[in-house]
């Protein structure tokens, strides 16, 4: 099948009328150095002072709780000082996991009473359990032991507790006296009921200074806060405040807008909340994260920080380069086989190469297994599907199914154009015609491009929806865990074991 240049592909349903290129996002011109200076260096400096200042201090707050609660609590045959040094290696990590050195709209101590204790238990049992044998730096239990390990306990988490009551009474304060400029996604009813209680209440450290909203449904005329216009208008105001932050709320025009809004804002550093329209969906969030953070009684969730930004992305790069050497080194002899059997089957050439596009748009060469020869450049670029091909040889069919024309990939793995995990690279003649039709389908390349995704173990490879793959893709970016990665390489594999030839 050749496909029509006047005429979009029809891989699975098509959607409705998108309004931007793909090339909109992964092309965006570089801002001329005049244009970051002194402004870009002093909004990185201050982001930096408060993604660092309360966190540090909440883990001053832990330390010096763990140090407290040991003194008088630890067996004489240990120092005080060394039971908190062997309780603090388990304590800090719990707590860094459950969410407890966030930032948060709402701080409340009390509210985090519950988690702190439950992870002071789970510490203390496991620090008891190591130390045992070194000599018992923790009382025993029985009648003598075990109130002072429920005094030990009680005390870390109530200290802990005290000091971040004290914490979040100096953070409000200093909220009030330096708020941080912040927009408004969204002029309508909603937008403008949470505008008016930013203004209300200066503890919550933000000052709102205008509304983003190309096509505003609701904007009283006396109301103090100008509409600034669309997505365009973020980094104007980002340049002239250097530190801006977004709420996003229910009620603006185009909802594909809000959500590109908030992803460019993301992408540019600032802080973005979600205000949903169900204040309902406050209760839809288990974890610690989300589950007590409001705005004035609005349910409030915050944005995670960008995989690309986060620690874990550098341990996925370091997973991807052994992995990918080891597979190489251990699939040599297949490698081998399927090269010799291609160059039997089709001739000389036995490695494909294809022009892909990857992180940011920038594009880069994709090897497999060739499995068909087209007959030029032009039905490689713009060929959709060649499962189904009369041409295909049952030595590229049996390739094809079994998946295995994708192992030279390791190699792009390898080189850094892809990842193991992650959206699968498509060419750019397709990344044009889908951007045009589908517009989260740009947003794909916020990651590099993988080996398998998210999209492909939910069944969605070959002549699926582009529209469905889209939202899969961003919905592994938005959610992304090394543990996501793991499920889904374990799903691969089980796939690989039931081919369906796509």
């Amino acid at each position: 099948m050749t496909i029509d240049h006047e005429s979009l592909p029809r891989p699975g349903r098509s959607a409705a009328g998108g309004r931007r290129l793909a090339t909109e996002l992964l092309d965006r011109p570089a801002r001329p150095p005049h244009q970051r200076g002194t402004a870009q260096l002093g909004r990185h400096r201050r982001g930096l002072r408060a993604a660092v200042l309360l966190p540090g201090s909440l883990l001053v707050v832990d330390l010096l709780a763990a140090c407290v609660s040991s003194v008088g609590c630890a067996s004489a045959r240990a120092h005080p000082l060394g039971a908190a040094l062997a309780l603090l290696p388990i304590l800090l990590p719990l707590n860094l996991a459950g969410g407890l050195y966030r930032t948060r709209m709402s701080p409340s101590a009390l509210d985090e009473l519950p988690a702190l204790l439950a992870r002071a238990a789970v510490a203390l049992a496991f620090a008891i359990t190591l130390t045992d044998c070194l000599g018992g730096a923790w009382p025993s239990g029985g009648p003598a032991g075990w109130p002072r390990l429920l005094a030990l306990l009680l005390t870390l988490a109530t200290g802990a507790a005290l000091g971040r009551a004290v914490v979040y009474g100096l953070l409000r304060k200093l909220r009030s006296r330096r708020p941080v400029p912040v927009l408004v996604l969204g002029a309508g009813e909603l937008g403008q009921r949470i505008a008016g209680a930013l203004r209300e209440h200066p503890e919550y450290g933000m000052r709102p200074i205008g509304y983003l909203d190309p096509d505003p449904v609701l904007l009283p005329g006396d109301s103090p806060l100008p509409v600034l216009g669309g997505r365009e208008a973020l980094a104007r105001e980002l340049r002239r405040h250097g530190e801006v932050r977004l709420i996003a709320t229910a009620g603006a025009a185009d909802e594909q807008e809000t959500a590109g809004t908030m992803r460019e804002a993301v992408r540019l550093g600032c802080q973005v909340w979600l205000v949903p329209g169900l204040r309902e969906h406050a209760g839809l969030g288990a974890g610690p994260q989300r589950a007590t953070d409001h705005l004035w009684g609005y349910p409030c969730l915050r944005l995670s920080t960008p995989p690309l930004r986060r620690p874990g992305w550098l341990l996925k790069r370091g997973v991807d380069i052994v992995a990918a050497a080891l597979g190489l080194l251990a699939i040599s002899p297949l490698l081998a086989a399927c090269a010799l059997a291609v160059r039997l089957d089709t001739g000389p050439g036995v490695l494909f190469r294809q022009q892909r596009t990857g992180l940011d748009g920038q594009v880069f060469t994709l090897l497999k297994f060739r499995t068909l020869r087209p007959s030029n450049e032009h039905e490689s670029a713009t060929h959709w599907n060649i499962a189904q091909d009369h041409r295909m040889s049952p030595v590229g069919r049996l390739l094809r199914r079994s998946s295995v024309d994708e192992l030279p990939q390791l190699w792009n793995v390898l080189r850094g154009d892809m990842t193991l995990v992650g959206p699968r690279p498509e060419r750019p003649y397709f990344v044009m015609r889908f951007g045009q039709a589908y517009p989260e389908y740009a947003d794909r390349h916020r990651v590099p491009v993988g080996l398998t995704g998210l999209a492909q173990v939910n069944g969605l490879r070959g002549d699926t929806s582009i529209e469905d793959r889209a939202r899969f893709d961003n919905r592994y970016i938005e959610s992304w865990s090394l543990w996501q990665d793991v499920k889904i390489l374990l799903r691969t594999a089980a796939l690989m074991l039931r081919p369906d030839g796509s």
